[in-house]
């Protein structure tokens, strides 16, 4: 159960959403996870790559622009991994009130819970795809992350019970709000 996830399941779940989503999003729909739970065992360690990598490159290369590099302190370089990692929390549950809130205007039906799974296990490959920020020169590989936007519109019809043909429109319905 999730609630109870482990490094090595945690580690299960982040491959199996990547690799087979058409077949993880219904045994993710019937898990009885809470908000919190799923928020310690999943969004917190995973939300965190992308901040820590960027912290590490900044500090130790620095941040480069054309040809220029910037070498950021230590505290700043800190300062700017914790922020946007908070802002990443808060928003997989502004995206999950977003989501569920949506939800009936598709055809779904709305569950804060499912919203949040929604949210949250779409996100992982653009978490896991922040390890890029590690090393000079593939950082641009964080598009791969963008993946997440396939695992969103898979995810749709079986955690929202949105139907098929309104999952497309569902998707991008929520990227557009959700950037506004």
């Amino acid at each position: 159960m999730i609630e109870e996830q482990s490094g090595a399941s945690l580690l299960e779940r982040a491959k199996a959403i990547l690799l087979r989503p058409r077949e993880e999003w219904p045994v993710i729909e019937g898990e009885a996870a809470s908000i919190v739970a799923i928020y310690k065992s999943y969004v917190i360690p995973l939300a965190a790559i992308g901040p820590i990598a960027a912290f590490i490159h900044a500090v130790v290369f620095g941040n480069s622009l054309f040809g220029i590099t910037h070498r950021p302190s230590f505290l700043s370089s800190l300062s700017t991994a914790a922020v946007s990692y908070i802002f990443t929390l808060i928003g997989v549950f502004l995206m999950a009130l977003l989501i569920d809130f949506l939800a009936p205007r598709f055809g779904g039906t709305a569950n804060r819970n499912n919203a949040f799974k929604l949210a949250a296990y779409s996100a992982t490959a653009a978490w896991v795809a922040g390890i890029f920020q590690l090393v000079p020169g593939l950082g641009m590989l964080t598009m791969l992350g963008l993946y997440g936007l396939y695992l969103l519109y898979v995810g749709i019809p079986v955690m929202m019970k949105a139907p098929d043909e309104k999952a497309l429109l569902y998707t991008v319905t929520i990227l557009v709000v959700g950037a506004i």
